[in-house]
């Protein structure tokens, strides 16, 4: 089945070759009126020249015509074929006759001035259709200009052995190149439709590894929420439940407690806009990535009183939206695991080009913990950190040990 790609593929090179046959035809015409004698080019051979370019503006008419290429449809192309290989002999055969034989029009050169014609057609054939339309095709055009040969009266055999042996050629050439170009076009649609396969395959994986990344995030979201939002007003309502026990009996103390519950509320609601503003990652769109890392490390470490040594490089090349995204979110859980986890005193940050790769490293001196069982039971965010180093083509490398603090290193 043609799709609408290689219907408009075809199209285009039927125009072309319409424009090709018409100077085609004009420099033989103008060649034969140099060559020969003016006393045997007659009106014969000009008006046999003359029909051949009506076929040829015909067929470019044909192509240029939108409406008939709707209305027809499938039927356009085994039209646009029938043309350009009937229309031809039946110009050659009515000249013949109608008019005498002359020089110009010898059955051997007949058949080599048709080849063009032929050619484009069998051609389309075969890029279009299956082997068997394209061998029918060629034995259609043998047995026609077999037909167009012994039309001319022949006053003796050898311009009648000339044409035959010059159809011969034509024959098996046209199939040698039929099938060739058959053969290609069954191997291309094959691949074609492993292609297609392929990319619908990897259409589904990336849905799946965009339900996998929307899935961290929730996560992502709801450790952020547990972390702030929950404990928060698990605090408040402790606070508060205090000030009720303590409001009829020790007033001094149920006010005391409601400053306290006003304290952890306004401490509450803060930490709960930095997880919100963390999470939307806004800081890439205004800042850049190299100032989004150094305010998030300058921001954790005034908050949680660590102390910094932070080499990020003043200019890294340009970065996909992706990527700047990948290592911003997997600097975010390393720097949300120090601050939560590791009872950390330093932090250190590294963001650099090293041998054409990005390199982003994050290590802490604190407690530190047993790497295998924290990937093996999702700890501390570490797989989500792996998968979205993988789906960018990088790698991560997690280093910690009890007591020796982490280190958390990303190479894209």
């Amino acid at each position: 089945m043609k799709t609408k790609t290689s219907f408009v593929d075809a199209v285009h090179l039927m125009r072309f070759a319409a424009i090709l046959w018409i100077g085609y035809l004009a420099v033989l015409a103008i060649i034969n009126q140099s060559l020969w004698d003016p006393r045997q080019v007659n009106i014969n051979t000009l008006y046999y020249y003359f029909m051949l370019g009506v076929v040829a503006l015909l067929c470019l008419g044909l192509v240029y015509w939108p409406w008939i290429q709707v209305r027809l449809r499938r039927a356009f192309l085994p039209l646009i074929i029938s043309v350009i290989t009937l229309l031809p002999m039946l110009a050659t055969w009515g000249i013949i006759r109608l008019f005498p034989r002359t020089p110009m029009l010898d059955p051997q050169g007949s058949v080599l001035r048709l080849i063009p014609f032929f050619l484009v057609g069998f051609l389309l054939v075969a890029w279009q259709y299956r082997w068997q339309y394209m061998l029918l095709i060629i034995l259609a055009i043998t047995g026609l200009n077999l037909g167009i040969i012994w039309s001319f009266p022949l006053p003796n055999p050898g311009p009648f052995q000339g044409a035959l042996t010059a159809t011969l050629i034509q024959t098996v050439v046209f199939l040698a190149v039929g099938f060739s170009i058959s053969y290609l076009m069954t191997r291309l649609r094959k691949q074609q439709q492993s292609l297609e396969a392929a990319n619908t395959s990897l259409t589904h994986y990336a849905s799946t590894l965009e339900g996998l990344a929307t899935t961290r995030e929730r996560n992502r979201l709801a450790r952020e929420l547990h972390d702030t939002l929950a404990h928060t007003l698990s605090g408040l309502s402790v606070q508060l439940e205090a000030v009720k026990a303590y409001w009829d009996v020790d007033q001094n103390m149920a006010r005391s407690s409601l400053e306290k519950s006003l304290t952890a509320a306004r401490s509450g609601l803060e930490e709960t806009r930095r997880a919100l503003r963390a999470l939307r990652a806004s800081p890439l769109d205004d800042l850049g990535l190299e100032q989004a890392i150094r305010a998030m490390m300058e921001d954790a470490v005034v908050r949680n009183n660590l102390a910094l040594d932070m080499s990020i490089a003043d200019k890294l090349p340009p970065l996909s939206p992706d990527v700047e995204q990948c290592v911003y979110r997997i600097a975010q859980e390393a720097v949300t695991n120090v601050v939560n986890h590791a009872r950390a005193k330093k932090l250190m940050v590294r963001l650099e080009l090293a041998e054409g790769k990005l390199l982003f490293r994050v290590q802490d001196d604190g407690i530190g913990f047993n790497v295998e069982k924290g990937l093996k039971f999702g700890h501390f965010g570490l797989t989500g950190m792996q998968e979205r180093a993988q789906i960018m083509g990088g790698s991560i490398n997690i280093e910690s040990r009890p007591g020796k603090g982490t280190a958390v290193q990303l190479v894209i």
